[in-house]
């Protein structure tokens, strides 16, 4: 008898309020086709992640070197062309923040449909520039793309989905994690959408 080994699993601790998960998402499924892994999307929320660790996004680190701060563009740009991601704009209302559109992505978890809620949230995020911190325009948005959005609000509140994503958050930190996005191979550890090449290469 043959027995398979077990399937490759690429772990993505996210939060949609990063654009360099979106554009590593945008990327991966390539990447996943040519090492036969399978994605796993761990919701966490990036201030928390932030607080935690005394991190800061790199608008407000690299405030006073703006040399620094033009190179990130730079290569979030030859990124972008790489890949072709030309759907791709930063949200008008960056910084966006995230806590209920994250709390619902635990939900979906809990309902069996996270990838799907991950994909739409994305685009209303990354694409359409939509204020995704507004209860009524998350609703209106999630309604419009095969969700219950007042629904899945109402479970945004719930004290178990808030606590799983406190949880997440906190677990997340104490592997090493201080910012999104940051992949888990195994035990090994890969932060940024430039770690690409490594995290396929860990996937073996």
């Amino acid at each position: 008898m043959v027995t398979q080994s077990p399937a490759k699993t690429l772990e993505l601790i996210f939060d949609f309020g990063s654009p360099n998960a979106y554009l590593c998402m945008k990327a991966l499924p390539d990447l996943l086709d040519r090492t036969g892994a399978d994605l796993v999307i761990t919701p966490c929320l990036l201030g928390g992640i932030f607080k935690a660790t005394g991190n800061k996004a790199p608008m407000v680190r690299y405030a006073d070197a703006p040399a620094k701060l033009a190179y990130e563009n730079l290569e979030m740009r030859r990124f972008i062309a790489r890949h072709n991601l030309v759907k791709f704009r930063i949200n008008p209302h960056f910084p966006v923040n995230t806590l209920t559109i994250m709390r619902g992505a635990i939900a979906a978890d809990d309902e069996g449909n996270l990838d799907d809620y991950v994909d739409a949230v994305n685009r209303a995020m990354w694409e359409d520039g939509l204020k995704m911190d507004d209860p009524g325009v998350i609703a209106a948005f999630l309604s419009a793309n095969g969700f219950d959005g007042d629904a899945l609000l109402v479970r945004t509140q719930e004290p178990e989905i808030k606590a799983r994503l406190a949880q997440n958050t906190e677990a997340a930190v104490a592997r090493g994690v201080f910012g999104i996005p940051t992949f888990f191979v195994g035990g090994e550890m890969f932060f940024g959408k430039d770690r690409l090449a490594q995290v396929e290469e860990a996937l073996g």
